[in-house]
């Protein structure tokens, strides 16, 4: 992919199990497909998005998490770091952003993906919102400027830049990437969270079907992923056509 030529290292926020897979699965199976290191940080366990079933809290902390495991191989990531936050339950307080922060600082990104916060109609989880506000705020500027969190510095990190933050679910995207290669390598990755998509593939008549159906709902949506970017680097761009 031409537009992610140089970069090295990617990060993924996501909220709960299973939304990196829907908002960027194909492009995250683009990226490690391309030699990319992507790693994923899942903010909650997702303990409590059961809707109308009979599972218990304990077993969707469980379950889920193995479910992450599985879509995330699918997709090709090798590194996961589950923050274990419970579902519902993100903060915009200290203990999540300095654990993004920290993370940051661990691995370098170069770019970061997580949820658009800024959405302004229709339906979006809590834990979204939250998710793509602190990840926005752990990048710039306290990822990058090491007086925050100083315990970090003191553990031997340093600050980091990341360049530039991709929000998928935006109402307003400007970078459009095409996942037709990879559209398959999503659909097993989504499928893989058994707990969240078996009650609709069953009513939809099986995996084909439900597919079919996906397509239906997204028609034009299906084969490419729509992001937001914001960030530094998209900043200088403007600054240098002035």
């Amino acid at each position: 992919m031409e537009i992610f030529k140089n970069i090295e290292r990617v990060m993924v926020v996501t909220p709960h199990p299973d939304d990196a897979e829907l908002g960027c699965g194909g492009t995250v199976a683009k990226l490690t497909n391309d030699g990319k290191e992507v790693i994923y940080v899942v903010a909650t366990s997702g303990d409590r998005g059961g809707r109308d079933t009979d599972m218990s809290q304990e077993y969707l902390n469980d379950k889920r998490r193995e479910e992450q495991e599985e879509a995330a191989s699918i997709l090709g990531v090798k590194h996961i770091v589950h923050l274990g936050f419970s579902d519902g339950n993100l903060e915009d307080d200290h203990p999540f952003r300095s654990a993004l922060v920290y993370n940051i600082r661990i691995y370098k990104p170069n770019i970061l993906f997580t949820t658009d916060p800024f959405r302004k109609s229709f339906y979006i989880h809590r834990d979204h919102r939250i998710a793509g506000l602190v990840s926005l705020d752990a990048v710039f500027p306290y990822a990058r400027d090491r007086l925050h969190y100083p315990e970090h510095i003191e553990q031997g990190l340093a600050g980091h830049n990341v360049e530039e933050i991709y929000f998928w679910g935006s109402e307003e995207p400007d970078i459009f990437i095409d996942i037709s290669d990879t559209v398959e390598q999503k659909a097993n990755a989504v499928m893989a969270h058994r707990s969240q998509v078996q009650d609709w593939v069953d009513r939809a008549g099986g995996r084909e079907k439900f597919i079919e159906k996906m397509k239906e709902v997204q028609p034009d949506d299906f084969l490419k992923e729509g992001f937001r970017c914001y960030g530094m680097k998209k900043m200088m761009e403007v600054y240098e056509e002035l």
